[in-house]
């Protein structure tokens, strides 16, 4: 069975490559979501003009990996006490949300979500939120980690948030990433 939940956490290219690591993991599509433009482009939404929140939509088997799972690791993965914040990345579109997709992703969100305060012992400040119209981002931020591993900003963020992962999550990861 192929789930759908649509999550933000900073920059979509830091998520992409997270969620590309994990076993039963079908497809993971940076985009924006939350706005109130009509398929907003990339500088749109950096101007802060769109509402949009820079998200990735990922689509998964829930019989390898449960939306649990995948929140524990969405919790794990990024700051969820801070508003409009990822470490550098500071404005609106870097917003820490989850729009689920089914009565159930809700559900569990609300659970991981009240797990990852009492584990971080801060609020979090996680939006939790009906999925709205996703918008698929321009094909040069697909697979950008993948495709740039060399570029600065992937050696300097995103490859230590994945050598994170693959120490706290190695029996989750899909057998093919490195």
């Amino acid at each position: 069975m192929t789930d759908t939940i649509i999550l933000g956490g900073g920059c979509f290219w830091c998520t992409e490559s997270v969620f590309q690591s994990l076993a039963g993991v079908h497809r993971v599509t940076p985009g924006y979501a939350g706005g109130h433009v009509q398929n907003p482009t990339y500088e749109q939404v950096c101007n802060e003009r769109t509402g949009h929140i820079e998200v990735v939509r990922v689509e998964y088997d829930a019989d390898v990996i449960d939306t649990e799972q995948l929140l524990k690791v969405f919790f794990a993965t990024h700051d969820p006490t801070t508003v409009d914040r990822q470490g550098g990345d500071i404005g609106p579109q870097y917003a820490s949300v989850i729009f689920y997709t089914t009565p159930e992703q809700q559900q569990s969100a609300r659970k991981i979500m009240q797990q990852a305060e009492e584990i971080i012992g801060e609020p979090v400040v996680t939006r939790l939120e009906e999925a709205p119209e996703f918008w698929p981002a321009e094909a040069y931020h697909h697979n950008y980690y993948r495709e740039n591993a060399q570029q600065g900003y992937c050696q300097f963020v995103i490859a230590p948030k994945l050598a994170a992962l693959r120490q706290q999550f190695s029996e989750l990861l899909a057998t093919s990433t490195g």
